[in-house]
């Protein structure tokens, strides 16, 4: 089964709807100059020949943020591997430094308003320090012996891993606690409704992420170290068992 894509943005949607609806699609404006909070109602086509840029180019780039919401069938590790790394990992490290901006923009600008996220620039900071780091230990040592087909000793780097993705569940708690569950309050700007939007992608992106690991790709390996550390070995006298030697 294809991955299900959202519906791609439209020329005459209005850019502060597109900066809502589809997470990444800030750091496209802001790069190109285009403003989606103050100036979020005017629609996409007048805003790009506004500035003079090429609008098949930016409905390009636009579509290019789109992510698959189905998770993937395929159970093989190496193309499981490739998937998480492509899908999730890199996803992360783009989604992050933009919602940090955002976060700390946000905080500066509504740092009166009752429902402003207080702090929460700094810990999407250390949220990002903590699954950098966390994702650079899969790609440079568990991913590679994963996909040399593993052995017994997996278990402990797998182990790891998985007490690592416990700590990510509990940051995405926190999350949840300093964003009301990513839910903007009536009359947020488009940049505190974008935030949100991104925060529930990147809370939903990782919920799968962990999934994909620790309930498909981990099991085949810690089951197969299992069998390993069960399997008797044959007990062998320190001569050989050769004839004659009166060992027997």
């Amino acid at each position: 089964m294809s991955a299900r894509l959202p519906s791609s943005p439209s020329a005459d949607q209005a850019i502060g709807q597109i900066a809502v609806q589809l997470p990444g699609a800030t750091a496209v404006f802001r790069r190109l100059k285009l403003d989606f909070c103050c100036g979020g109602q005017v629609a996409l086509e007048q805003a790009v020949a506004d500035k003079g840029l090429d609008l098949d180019a930016v409905l390009a780039e636009l579509a290019a943020l789109q992510r698959p919401t189905e998770l993937p069938g395929m159970t093989e590790p190496g193309a499981l591997i490739d998937h998480i790394i492509a899908r999730y990992h890199e996803v992360h490290r783009a989604q992050l430094p933009e919602l940090i901006r955002m976060a700390h923009r946000v905080e500066a600008v509504h740092r009166a308003h009752p429902a402003v996220p207080a702090g929460l620039g700094d810990f999407l900071e250390n949220m990002e320090q903590e699954l950098t780091t966390h994702m650079h230990k899969e790609e440079a040592i568990l991913f590679p012996m994963l996909k040399s087909g593993g052995n017994p000793m997996v278990v402990h780097p797998i182990g790891m891993m998985r007490s690592e993705h416990v700590d990510h569940g509990a940051a995405l708690e926190q999350l949840g606690a300093l964003t009301h569950d990513a839910t903007p309050p009536d009359g947020a700007c488009n940049t505190w409704r974008a935030l949100y939007g991104g925060i529930a992608q990147l809370r939903d992106d990782l919920i799968d992420h962990i999934h994909l690991e620790n309930n498909v790709l981990f099991p085949q390996f810690e089951a197969k170290a299992a069998a390993a550390m069960a399997a008797p070995v044959a007990a062998v006298g320190s001569c050989g068992g050769s004839s004659g030697c009166g060992c027997s």
